[in-house]
């Protein structure tokens, strides 16, 4: 992937959420669901995700192993201004950059970021630990042979955090979930072109009731899975615990290939299409979830 990647064409993804707090259970990620439904809905393959520790080596490993396997990478968190945040510069060190204040960043920062209470006498001229603290935030690992377009972004004007894009595919999120899934809407219209569909129609999915259990329906589907593997379209079968219906579903970007195969989905099933899951939910208890 490699420093091509800013324009190369986006099939797989990866996601690094980092941070202690979610392993240690006090903060529950949701990024990574996000931008499961993200890469999906744009066509792209999300590949892997990692939840690890605030920790140098760890940082490092994942993101030069992800960079190297997959197209366009996020990671999540680690980016504020103490101590514990560490990411810009593990990743700095994960790819041989140093770290360089960004000037527009800070300029925007300037703009932006309010002092907040108890920081009133804060000032941006006069150097102090809190100033130190805030400039950790735009230090960001730079390659000051590729143009700065291609390494910092400003995905919204109202804005000064930036993703810091490390080797032409490492994108560098903050963790927390409005600021990451405002940046990433503000990323789409970069990665349209470089997706195998440019309308970003991303992946379909077709959902299934059925009040059968998985075990009268698993020789069914390995059959349909074997069938349509060839046309890359995957099949699922989902318990739901406590319900009368389990659900299956096609997954694939062949539409027209998918419809086909509706109604014969239906008949072996004994069930038949929905829009969203539980819509046709009745009394009873779940069969065979397991």
């Amino acid at each position: 992937m490699a420093q091509n990647g800013s324009r190369s064409m986006i099939h797989t993804a990866g996601c690094i959420i980092i941070g202690d707090e979610v392993l240690g259970g006090k903060t529950v990620d949701t990024n990574s669901a996000w931008f499961a439904k993200y890469c999906f809905s744009l066509g792209i393959n999300l590949k892997r995700v990692e939840v690890i520790a605030d920790d140098e080596s760890e940082i490092i490993e994942a993101a030069r192993r992800m960079s190297k396997n997959y197209d366009f990478v996020v990671t999540s968190g680690g980016i504020g201004p103490t101590h514990d945040d560490i990411t810009y510069q593990s990743i700095a060190r994960a790819f041989d950059l140093p770290l360089v204040l960004h000037k527009e960043a800070f300029e925007k920062m300037k703009k932006f970021s309010r002092p907040r209470p108890g920081q009133e006498k804060f000032d941006y001229e006069t150097d102090s630990p809190a100033l130190k603290a805030k400039l950790r935030m735009i230090e960001l690992p730079y390659d000051k042979k590729l143009p700065d377009e291609e390494q910092v972004i400003f995905p919204a004007e109202d804005l000064w955090v930036p993703i810091n894009v490390v080797n032409g595919n490492v994108h560098i999120f903050p963790g927390i979930p409005r600021l990451f899934e405002k940046m990433l809407d503000g990323l789409k219209p970069r990665l349209l072109p470089r997706l195998t569909d440019p309308e970003g129609k991303g992946i379909y999915r077709l959902l299934f009731s059925t009040p059968l259990p998985e075990s009268e329906v698993a020789g069914y589907l390995t059959e349909l899975s074997n069938k349509v593997e060839s046309k890359g379209v995957k099949v699922g079968s989902y318990p739901r615990w406590g319900k009368s219906r389990n659900v299956v579903t096609l997954v694939g970007r062949d539409q027209n290939f998918m419809e086909s195969l509706v109604a014969e989905v239906e008949s072996n099933v004994k069930g038949r299409r929905i829009q969203v899951e539980g819509e046709d939910d009745d009394s009873g208890s779940d069969k065979d979830a397991s």
